[in-house]
């Protein structure tokens, strides 16, 4: 435990993060749920524990430093990636975990209870579906769908200020030329995990002003 603790906070501080003792702790022990419930309900395909911290772990607080707002929405959540990790680093923001899945939002809402994440709500739904609530200020998706898909899908969550994070694998300019006139790519910008030799991408999208 110690050395994955030291992994930890050694690779959080390469994507300049300052994790302490205790988020790593809680880190740690997420994976330590995730791999019990795994046994019997299959929520995620990378079991070595070297390869979850970095793919699961460190992947998902890659992109931290672009949250915007107080209201984060995580579409197509599966085990809690990258919603969970973003929500221990960060407990003044609050974090909506959506999939429609409804083992793996169990799952979410059992791990947010075991490390008392009072910032976390699991929710049992698409991604499509009727938002009755406040536009979300951020709304971040992890490898859920190709653009174009992604912005109709998410469209419901969203407001004229909404900044939506899609976290890619290679630079998706196929997807990025297929955006709608509707929106606009903010940036695109290449994503550098430690420990993990893949490509990746962050693409910042916002709604386009209307003229």
């Amino acid at each position: 435990m110690p050395d994955e603790r030291e992994r930890l906070i050694e690779g959080a501080k390469h994507l300049e993060i300052a994790l302490s003792g205790e988020q790593a702790g809680k880190l740690l022990r997420l994976l330590d749920e995730l791999a019990k419930w795994n046994r019997t309900h299959n929520l995620t395909a990378i079991t070595e524990r070297g390869e979850m911290i970095t793919h699961h772990l460190l992947d998902s607080l890659s992109v931290h430093s672009q949250l915007r707002g107080q209201t984060v929405a995580d579409v197509g959540t599966g085990a809690g990636f990258p919603g969970l990790p973003l929500a221990v680093l960060d407990d003044k923001r609050a974090f909506t975990l959506i999939d429609s899945n409804n083992k793996k939002v169990l799952f979410v809402a059992h791990a947010a209870r075991t490390l008392g994440l009072k910032n976390v709500t699991a929710v049992h739904t698409r991604a499509e579906a009727p938002h009755a609530g406040e536009p979300f200020d951020t709304v971040i998706a992890r490898a859920f769908a190709a653009l174009p898909d992604l912005l109709e899908k998410v469209a419901p969550l969203c407001g004229p200020q909404t900044r939506v994070l899609a976290m890619k694998g290679k630079r998706p300019d196929d997807e990025i030329a297929g955006v709608p006139a509707s929106w606009r790519v903010i940036e695109t910008r290449a994503l550098h995990v430690p420990g993990l030799n893949a490509e990746r991408h962050l693409v910042m999208l916002e709604r386009a002003a209307v003229p």
